[in-house]
């Protein structure tokens, strides 16, 4: 691709304003500079290009043949600059781009999001899959979403919209074939599923739910929680997971929930920027409260006598 020439927009700009307006006063007023300033880069782009643009006393200047031909030039050039500019800020503004936990992306947002559009045609979402801390002067994000106990950070603004619950999880035939002669699935025996980011999911299990956990005979870790629940569903062991990712599998008998499933003290956290939010987030805030408030009930932890 060839080079550009190094054009002096600033001189070009000043030159438009003057020749638009008529004067080098209303160009500097409009340009929130001094009356020298425009003067001097309109003389500074004559001298780059070699032509007087304009002529006649400094009070009364008018525009040379080539000024003319410049102005015309430079008047279209800004105008289709100026309406390209606007759409493309209305376009942004249209857009709202969401940073959220990528198997609640999965599981529970996006299939859900026809119904905001819906009521919203005039906005779009675009979802991100992220999950450390969010930095809205670094990264490009309208709004995150994270699962969190709390939420820090300097002008933050933060709504947890829907409670955390999680338990075992596993193919229906995968529990029936592993009951002890009590009725609960055998954890011991069991091939147990893990996700890398977070290995210490059983011990929080069992502290939450007061249910001992005991060595497993085989341990399966994977690299994503998405990847560990299909794992689950075709039947390779039992995993850990929050209840609102599994509830339709559950619902469809992809997946079963042998000691159904505890609260944690994490939430779900919508969470926006300090500075005035973007037009649309206030409707998005709304409609996910409204959407969390749906949410089915999961089945209560077995306590630990019937478990084990």
């Amino acid at each position: 691709m060839a080079k550009r020439s190094q054009l002096p927009l600033t001189a070009l700009r000043a030159f438009e304003a003057f020749a638009r307006l008529g004067k080098m006063s209303l160009a500097a007023d409009e340009l929130c500079v001094t009356h020298g300033a425009v003067s001097r880069q309109v003389r500074g782009l004559e001298a780059l290009s070699g032509v007087k643009l304009t002529q006649g006393p400094r009070n009364a200047l008018k525009l040379t043949d080539a000024g003319d031909r410049m102005a015309r030039a430079l008047g279209r050039t800004f105008d289709e600059l100026e309406e390209t500019f606007r759409e493309v800020r209305a376009g942004a503004e249209r857009e709202l781009h969401i940073s959220c936990v990528g198997t609640l992306a999965m599981k529970w947002l996006i299939p859900r999001l026809s119904g905001f559009h819906a009521l919203h045609p005039d906005l779009s979402i675009r979802v991100t899959e992220a999950y450390g801390p969010v930095d809205f002067t670094r990264e490009p994000f309208d709004a995150a979403i994270r699962l969190a106990e709390t939420v820090t950070g300097a002008d933050l603004t933060t709504t947890p919209f829907l409670d955390n619950f999680h338990g075992p999880v596993a193919a229906p035939a995968l529990v029936e074939s592993g009951r002890l002669n009590g009725g609960r699935l055998d954890l011991a025996r069991t091939a147990r599923l893990h996700t890398r980011p977070h290995r210490q999911a059983w011990a929080e299990w069992s502290d939450h739910a007061g249910v001992p956990v005991p060595e497993a005979r085989e341990n399966r870790e994977y690299e994503h929680l998405f990847y560990m629940l299909e794992a689950a569903v075709a039947g390779q062991g039992v995993g850990l997971s929050p209840w609102i990712y599994v509830a339709n599998d559950i619902a469809a008998g992809r997946l079963s929930a042998p000691f159904g499933f505890t609260p944690t003290p994490a939430k779900f956290h919508l969470i926006l920027p300090g500075a005035p939010p973007k037009r649309g987030l206030k409707a998005f805030r709304e409609w996910l409260i409204a959407e969390a408030a749906t949410a089915p009930t999961p089945p209560q932890l077995v306590t630990a006598t019937a478990a084990l």
